[in-house]
């Protein structure tokens, strides 16, 4: 017993054998076993990992540019109509503005019933699906139409001093 480690449980025999945990596989190239009849070595196989995430990478860099040129053309289109109607774009983020007040005490009666129905709400799949009908939908649309005045509202006067 040289380190004081070693105990009668110790495999001592054969120095060499070594837990399940620590077992030994060979990667090298020349490997002829059970590695080549998967499709390959593991050379070979990181390769053609290298080569799949490379063309994921160019996939993803067309689909980039795709959505990029995508939002451009829609901007522009967007700059175009409210270089077309600067009024009408000054109306919707007047309308916008309203609209988002109506949104913020909207928002304060949902959260006030939530808070007042707490337990119900929780307890009850019936009154869940209660306060989804009678909210839900109002909330969706008007969320949808506070959007579009969003978007089709003038950002800033400046392209209107210019015309």
């Amino acid at each position: 017993m040289s380190n004081g480690l070693e105990g009668p449980h110790v495999m001592s025999e054969n120095p060499r054998q070594t837990p399940s945990l620590f077992t030994h596989i060979d990667v090298s190239p020349a490997t002829s076993t059970g590695a080549s009849n998967n499709g390959g070595s593991v050379p070979q196989m990181l390769s053609q990992m290298v080569a799949a995430q490379n063309r994921q990478n160019e996939l993803l860099e067309q689909l980039i540019n795709q959505m990029n040129t995508a939002q451009r053309q829609r901007s522009t289109e967007l700059g175009q109509w409210k270089q077309a109607n600067p009024h009408l774009a000054d109306r919707c983020r007047e309308a916008a503005e309203t609209l988002g007040q109506v949104q913020t005490r909207f928002l304060e009666s949902v959260t006030e019933e939530i808070t007042d129905n707490a337990d119900c709400l929780m307890d009850g799949e019936f009154m869940l699906n209660e306060f989804v009908d009678r909210f839900g939908p109002r909330l969706a649309h008007l969320n949808g139409v506070l959007q579009v005045l969003s978007q089709l509202s003038s950002n800033s006067h400046s392209d209107d001093d210019d015309s």
